[in-house]
């Protein structure tokens, strides 16, 4: 299989349990990978691509409960499914709080497990593609200098070249330059694109951009 493939992780110390979920997951075509603990799991490299984690509540090494709440610190931002045969609703109603994206209970109807595997895996595949624009979107604003950024946060701000130059320290034709080259860099189609671009970059807000004769000494000024 590709490694960008769906991956299906199981922790469960049932080796009769496992087998019958690598089966069941197997008979839909998902890669399934299955643990008796959570260190097995921890110590195996996760694969490329969309995942998600079924995750027995009860097991002696740690319990699905505990290692949920860990997970987050360890940077596992993977779907989890727990699967119980010991559950009760308070349980259910606090796992789902904490994030799980779904809480069934043994035995439960193998299509209902396939149903919230598949919605997992989904949900899943959008944050990874989120996060992978979010990536490219970074790259493009490291790609620009100083100029070019001090540039964008004004144009975002809804200035005019006019009154970026005068705020700069530059002259206008200075910020057409620049601003022209901010376009192109972060591959923005519109000025409406642009702003829209720079909101999801997130950066601090408030930062007022230094006029270019008030910089770090020793860097160039450009088309002064």
């Amino acid at each position: 299989m590709p490694t960008d493939s769906p991956t299906v992780y199981i922790i469960d110390d049932d080796p009769s349990m496992r087998a019958a979920l690598e089966d069941l997951l197997a008979s839909v075509g998902l890669r399934a990978a299955a643990f008796s603990g959570t260190r097995d799991f921890l110590a195996h490299a996760p694969a490329d691509g969309p995942s998600c984690l079924i995750l027995d509540v009860r097991m002696p090494e740690q319990s699905g409960t505990d290692f949920h709440v860990q997970m987050e610190a360890l940077g596992l931002r993977m779907p989890v499914i727990f699967i119980t045969g010991h559950g009760d609703i308070h349980m259910a109603v606090k796992a789902i709080k904490h994030g799980a994206a779904d809480f069934l209970t043994k035995p439960f109807v193998d299509q209902d497990l396939i149903d919230a595997v598949q919605a997992a895996l989904a949900a899943d595949g959008r944050r990874l593609r989120q996060e992978q624009a979010r990536q490219a979107l970074r790259q493009r604003w490291e790609a620009l200098n100083a100029g070019e950024r001090d540039v964008l946060a004004l144009v975002a701000q809804g200035l005019l070249n006019k009154q970026i130059a005068a705020q700069l320290g530059v002259k206008e034709v200075t910020v057409k330059v620049r601003r022209a080259r901010v376009m192109q860099k972060m591959q923005a189609g519109s000025l409406a694109e642009l702003v829209r671009l720079f909101d999801q970059l997130g950066l601090p807000s408030g930062a007022q951009p230094a006029p270019d004769g008030h910089r770090v000494p020793g860097r160039r000024a450009e088309l002064k």
